[in-house]
């Protein structure tokens, strides 16, 4: 005989493909009912044999996708409602929330597998996602978290990213940054007023730029950085006098490379296996840790200094921007010193115009900053020192 109850799911489950995944989950155990977010919850209406619930109940945290951090706080017998199948239900507010706002996530290796291939229709899309990665709190102006309460509510899906949205075996089933060239945000660069538009030509022109020792000011998931080569001295100089940074450290991100991500930014520092995990955790702060004698790079990148702040590049342009450059780039805070980081394509001209020598915009709107968080290994723990994007 069959039974019916009612699931509420709290913790981190918005933002991380959770609704798709118990979709999924109850469509394999030939279960009925719904799934819906509420204002920082998940509430689940499960019916069909008592064993299979058992069942459901103990893999909704046990399988749950990997960035998911799922709690159960009730699960209740409830009235049965019959009907067939399984669906995803609109979300609704709630009067009581149980907030957990979901973090930008790192580009997945599915992703990136993607970007990189020249076959897929999303290769070198700067901003390809999935429900297991992409910007999230930068985005989200209101929970629900679900697309019209976020910046991508701007950009209609085309007709190939609405079947892949709309379709329960699909990886970016109800994915809600979704996009692709033809319908999401795209790239653009100022140089001394004049715009290059669309995401090859944009790319081309400041990969040009960082190359020829200039200071390019690029926008990211949660504000801009001030990108520059940190092998060239002049660059580096130019930046610190403009910046009026004479002496503090800048970060730098690595190319991934090797099995962790992180055998470029070996050929400069040590990592111990603190910072390393660190480094390449799903967060992608910047670490600081010990610089080789020899490393290669500037004396002007953390002079004086026997450590440096390290990170990977966390987000599809990134990735594209350290490929095409063929190294690493310095990434430090888009901001005049002491002044909060900056995250629209206006203000950043007006800004920083004094500091960089040309702009990589996109059209997506930041609606929430987020500077990079900053860790260290201390008494062989890796710490946070400043809490940002990830945290």
């Amino acid at each position: 005989m069959n039974e019916a109850r009612r699931i509420v799911v709290t913790g981190r489950v918005q933002g991380v493909g959770f609704r798709p995944f118990v979709y999924r989950l109850a469509s394999a155990l030939d279960l009925c009912g719904s799934v819906r977010n509420t204002a920082g919850k998940v509430l689940v209406h499960i019916e069909g044999a008592p064993e299979k619930l058992d069942a459901f109940a103990e893999r909704i945290i046990g399988d749950a996708p990997p960035l998911a951090r799922p709690s159960i706080v009730s699960n209740e017998a409830a009235q049965a409602i019959g009907g067939e199948g399984f669906e995803i239900l609109a979300s609704a507010a709630d009067d009581a929330p149980e907030i957990a706002i979901p973090p930008d996530l790192f580009m997945c290796d599915d992703c990136l597998k993607e970007l990189t291939d020249p076959a897929e229709r999303r290769a070198g899309y700067p901003f390809i996602n999935c429900t297991q990665c992409g910007p999230r709190y930068t985005i989200i102006e209101s929970l629900p978290y679900d697309r019209p309460n976020t910046s991508m509510r701007d950009f209609p899906l085309c007709a190939e990213c609405r079947a892949e949205y709309e379709n329960p075996l699909d990886r970016r089933f109800h994915a809600q940054p979704l996009a692709c060239a033809h319908c999401g945000p795209g790239l653009f660069y100022v140089e001394g007023g004049h715009e290059t538009r669309g995401n090859e030509a944009a790319l081309g022109a400041c990969v040009e730029r960082l190359k020829s020792g200039g200071i390019v000011a690029v926008k990211g998931v949660g504000g801009y950085h001030l990108m520059c080569d940190p092998m060239n001295d002049g660059a580096l100089a130019a930046l610190r006098t403009r910046k009026r940074r004479p002496g503090k450290p800048f970060a730098v991100m690595f190319p991934l490379r090797g099995e962790d991500g992180l055998d470029a930014a070996r050929d400069h520092v040590v990592f111990d296996e603190s910072a390393a995990a660190a480094a390449a955790s799903p967060e992608r702060p910047i670490v600081l840790t010990r610089k080789k004698t020899e490393s290669g790079l500037s004396k002007l990148v953390a002079p004086g200094l026997s450590e440096l702040g390290v990170f990977l590049p966390y987000t599809p342009l990134h990735y594209l921007l350290l490929d095409r450059f063929g190294g690493p780039l310095v990434a430090t805070s888009g901001n005049i010193s002491g002044e909060p980081v900056i995250t629209g394509n206006e203000m950043a001209e007006a800004r920083l115009d004094a500091i960089a020598d040309a702009f990589l915009h996109h059209d997506r709107p930041i609606l929430r900053p987020a500077d990079d968080s900053v860790m260290r290994v201390i008494a062989g723990k890796a710490r946070t020192l400043r809490a940002g994007r990830g945290h």
